[in-house]
């Protein structure tokens, strides 16, 4: 079964690339819905064919692809995956993402840079999507990108409840690894009843992935600290906050991600860290060499079929989150 009939023949149909095929399966087995049968294959000089295997003419079409590295084709991909459905008379067209590429560059930090995530949006709006679908991302303006309506979906509600279901809530302390993240701490220390700190950095603007952590605002001698991100890249900024916060006089360490992006030196960097819990959602897949014990990957799969189910019956995707 690869569709969902309702009163009127309105029918959702559920599709995805081949970045991700794992959380797919997962989605769509939350919805009871099968993922459409679909080709796609590429070329010897590197171009990408897709071909759906089942008419989408006048259905509502849920395509997901997270942009995991090679994030350039995997972009790409979802591109020409939305045109074949613009293409196939499809009713509505809502793109989900479970990461949303290039979120870094959602400004102009100096001169003569670009604003690449507002280009994705423009990018998928072109190719014929009506609607996105994200999971947290990086700053709340992206929202504002796409010219339609755009669904934020929270980890929060997921990966609070597993940390606060584990540890003793009274030493618990939730630390914002910048100053950007205080704002997503702050709901944490709401939902677990925790106390707030937050490690001072400064990065380096001409060398990426370079962090200098200065101080740490905030009581956290002798707590179990949760230090809270939207994602974890090469693991330089998370891994040099928690060392910051254990010279400090922090009896534990557990980090928390939506997105466990997980490039370049990641793999050792979370292997020699004193941490003693990375907790991530698989919006991305995790690379087979961060199979460790002290890893820990919770299924957003539930979330996305939630909202989904919410869009295709014209409900409301902000009242599965009104309890935050």
């Amino acid at each position: 079964m690869t569709g969902i009939k309702t009163t009127g023949e309105k029918k959702l149909m559920f599709f995805s690339g081949r970045a991700h095929p794992e959380l797919a399966e997962e989605v769509a087995q939350q919805l009871g819905v099968g993922v459409v049968p679909t080709k796609a294959f590429d070329f010897a000089n590197g171009e990408i064919y897709v071909r759906y295997q089942e008419s989408a003419r006048g259905a509502d079409c849920f395509l997901i692809q997270s942009h995991t590295a090679p994030i350039n084709k995997w972009v790409m991909e979802q591109l020409i995956m939305i045109d074949a459905l613009k293409r196939a008379s499809a009713r509505s067209i809502t793109v989900i993402v479970p990461f949303y590429g290039y979120a870094r560059q959602d400004k102009k930090h100096r001169g003569r840079e670009p604003i690449s995530a507002r280009l994705i949006a423009d990018l998928m709006k072109t190719a014929g999507a009506d609607r996105i679908l994200a999971v947290d991302l990086h700053t709340d303006q992206i929202q504002g990108f796409f010219d339609g309506p755009v669904d934020h979906l929270f980890a929060l509600p997921l990966l609070a409840d597993y940390v606060g279901a584990k540890v003793d809530r009274s030493k618990l302390t939730v630390v914002s690894p910048d100053a950007g993240r205080v704002r997503v701490a702050d709901r944490w220390c709401d939902r677990l009843g925790a106390p707030l700190a937050i490690v001072h950095k400064r990065r380096d603007k001409d060398v990426a992935n370079q962090v200098t952590v200065h101080e740490v605002v905030g009581d956290v001698k002798g707590r179990i600290c949760v230090l809270v991100d939207d994602m974890i890249d090469t693991g330089g900024t998370i891994c040099a906050a928690a060392d910051a916060l254990f010279a400090h006089g922090a009896e534990d360490v557990i980090v928390t991600a939506t997105h466990g992006v997980l490039s370049g030196p990641a793999a050792d960097r979370l292997k020699n860290s004193k941490v003693s819990e990375f907790v991530f959602t698989n919006t991305l897949p995790t690379p087979n060499e961060l199979e460790l014990d002290k890893i820990t990957v919770l299924s957003i799969a539930p979330t996305i079929a939630r909202a989904v189910r919410e869009v295709f019956e014209d409900g409301s995707v902000t009242s599965l989150f009104d309890e935050q």
